[in-house]
């Protein structure tokens, strides 16, 4: 195939053209993209019987988000076009799409596997208020996980998303061991705050080891820097920083709550058992 003047020239005039920023602020099209030059095969593509033209991107993770892309394009561009082309129809496939069906598929496992966790705690604590106390974890995970992104730069994304869902059966371990050292310490008769304070106290440093094994297992794909690790550093990073975050505010905030619905009249002591009892011996 021989590219004509005019081919050039239209690809020079597409090269010239000039986009609108989110801001308002108009600047040329080779300032935010690079269009380069190649041969091709000339060819009419058809779906549906439909004369199809596809336009497709790749994004850097790094600088913007492709569904914040997308999202800005159907808020701020799609009326006006379809307004001044009302025969052309716009469809967003690719990653979007994929993300889309992807999104939902978590979104439902996720569901799916809280009901799990909440089921499985109630049958080791015989009641419905520790296991409440010890899915608090899952969302001051997501917390860390957020400003993981924010502190590395990072936008969210499905693996991120991933991410942070797979930490919903991480961080509960460690608030399962402490409400069971704090129903052990409450069953030899102590205090609910007197109880709290002292099952942080024994579960301290077996919490900050286990997790510090992780996050440190994982670091060095944080300080990797190579294109391939692009792809699941922020599965990376919604762990890591989940983790650290859900360590720190586990041994602070779980042990308050309890104390809070022990006022409230919500987290009786029960009588020990033989679990407690095995536990209290391991310490010893």
């Amino acid at each position: 195939m021989r590219q004509t003047k005019d081919d050039r020239n239209d690809l020079n005039d597409l090269a010239d053209q000039t986009i609108q920023l989110a801001d308002g602020q108009r600047v040329p099209l080779s300032a935010v993209a690079r269009v380069s030059e190649q041969r091709d095969w000339a060819r009419i593509t058809r779906i549906d019987g439909r004369r199809t033209l596809t336009i497709a991107a790749d994004v850097d993770a790094r600088l913007a988000s492709g569904q914040a892309i997308v999202s800005d394009l159907r808020a701020r561009w799609l009326a006006d076009f379809q307004a001044r082309h009302p025969r052309v129809e716009v469809q967003f496939e690719g990653q979007v799409a994929n993300a889309a069906e992807t999104g939902g598929s978590i979104r439902r496992g996720l569901l799916i596997g809280l009901l799990g966790i909440f089921v499985i705690l109630s049958f080791q604590f015989r009641g419905y208020v520790e296991p409440l106390i010890v899915m608090l974890t899952i969302p001051l995970a997501f917390i860390g996980a957020i400003w993981g992104h924010v502190l590395m730069g990072y936008y969210l994304s499905m693996p991120s998303l991933i991410g942070a869902a797979s930490l919903a059966g991480i961080v509960v371990n460690n608030a399962i061991l402490l409400i069971q050292f704090i129903n052990a310490n409450r069953a030899q008769g102590i205090s609910a705050a007197a109880a709290a304070g002292q099952a942080s106290r024994q579960r301290l440093r077996a919490i900050l080891i286990s997790s510090l094994t992780t996050i440190v297992g994982l670091a060095p794909l944080l300080a990797e820097t190579s294109t391939q690790a692009d792809s699941i550093k922020p599965l990376v990073i919604s762990v890591v920083f989940g983790l650290l975050s859900a360590t720190v505010l586990v041994l602070l905030v779980i042990p308050a709550l309890y104390v809070l619905l022990d006022d409230l009249g919500l987290a009786r002591p029960r009588a020990a058992s033989q679990t407690d009892v095995c536990i209290q011996a391991s310490v010893l």
